[in-house]
């Protein structure tokens, strides 16, 4: 891999610009064939896309969350689904180094092998849990040396490539205090199936998140990096800087792809005619202006927000517990904000919008996953009232 630190953060970055463009010439392809983004992957690779949150000391760039959600977006902006699957890596080696800037080097082993080249991948997804990360429908078991894990994955992006994959898993061993065991898996393990699942779906292609079948996985200690109780009370820095650059990441890659269905609109428009209108172009029309103005209020609406949440996360500000009430609320905000975008992109698009080769529905079909994506509308509308009203997120039933 190239050497890094011979090279200026802005060399890095505009170095960058280019491949990014690239990466957008071959994301119809990837979505076409149904195909993991492996050039786009080699070429970031190669480049240092997945080191820059890696401190210099482990040979990455050492950006913060502020200046990798910037590249986050940019790369979503040329190609959403790259952006996407790499951001399952990024958050964890964002996590890391936060950590270990904090003194708390028990995840200095990841910085370590991510600088080294090793691709990191999240194995939270689970079907039938809400409550990503704070509950787990997967088994985990403690035995000599380390533990056992047996369960159904879902959603593993980088299926393809990664060298660990991050997870959790519940030990209901006393059942009066069970726990959250999260682990990293190398890909050499035994016992455990990767089950092609990613076939055509209906946006993202190519991040292959493919499931996982976990059948009594064994996994060492060292790569147990948290055990902590179920719930909103087992939340620590690890727990709350996993859902900081997850959602902050996600957040960046819809409102990304958000922009580049506003700039195609602005720029297809013109071209569009009306045989009644009496005008040059549809562009005229007091319906689609309103529509056009709609969608930008939104843009500008999500991007302070977003932008100042990550700036004052990266400085540390301190809100307490109510970061995880500003975090789920950012994410939930650029998500329904940029779908709006696009389904009014797809209205004034008409049926051109429709049309495969005009490349317009695989932008809209990637742009509708955001609502999906934790924390989804429901889970994040539910944290914002119960910790605005005082109320205990953990107190059963629901």
């Amino acid at each position: 891999m190239e050497t890094l630190e011979k090279k200026s953060k802005e060399e890095f970055v505009d170095n960058l610009t280019e491949i990014f463009e690239k990466c957008g010439n071959r994301a119809a392809y990837y979505d076409s064939n149904n195909l993991f983004f492996q050039e786009d992957f080699e070429v970031l690779k190669n480049a240092g896309y997945l080191t820059m949150a890696v401190p210099e000391e482990f040979g990455g760039m050492g950006m913060k969350l502020d200046e990798c959600m910037q590249l986050t977006r940019k790369l979503a902006y040329h190609a959403a689904p790259t952006a996407l699957g790499l951001n399952m890596h990024i958050y964890w080696t964002g996590l890391s180094a936060d950590l270990y800037r904090a003194g708390d080097t028990s995840l200095q082993w990841l910085l370590e092998e991510a600088g080294r080249g090793k691709v990191f991948a999240a194995g939270h997804g689970e079907s039938g849990n809400d409550s990503p990360m704070l509950y787990s429908t997967c088994k985990a078991e403690k035995i000599e040396g380390g533990y056992k894990f047996t369960g159904h994955k879902m959603f593993g992006s980088l299926t393809p490539v990664w060298n660990y994959l991050g997870f959790h898993a519940q030990d209901n061993s006393d059942p009066e205090n069970p726990q959250i065991v999260h682990a990293f898996m190398p890909r050499d393990s035994k016992n455990y199936e990767i089950k092609p699942t990613w076939d055509h779906v209906l946006g993202m292609r190519g991040t292959r998140s493919d499931d996982t079948l976990l059948n009594g996985v064994f996994i060492p200690d060292k790569y147990i990096s948290r055990k902590v109780p179920t719930g909103f009370a087992g939340i620590d820095g690890f727990i709350l800087g996993a859902f900081a650059w997850a959602c902050f990441g996600f957040s960046n890659v819809y409102f990304g792809l958000a922009q580049r269905i506003l700039n195609t609109v602005l720029e297809k428009l013109p071209n569009k005619k009306s045989i009644s209108l009496g005008r040059p172009s549809m562009a005229y029309h007091g319906g689609i202006q309103r529509d056009i103005a709609d969608m930008v209020l939104e843009m500008e609406s999500i991007e302070p927000h977003l932008d100042t949440l990550v700036r004052e996360y990266t400085e540390g500000k301190d809100y307490g517990p109510a970061w995880g009430v500003k975090i789920v609320a950012a994410k939930c905000r650029a998500a329904e904000g940029s779908w709006k975008v696009a389904d009014k992109a797809m209205d004034i698009m008409g049926g051109a919008g429709i049309i495969h080769k005009a490349g317009f529905e695989r932008l809209f079909r990637d742009a509708r996953l955001a609502k999906i994506h934790p924390a989804n509308t429901y889970f994040a509308r539910e944290v914002i009232a119960k910790g605005m009203l005082g109320l205990d997120l953990d107190e059963k039933p629901r």
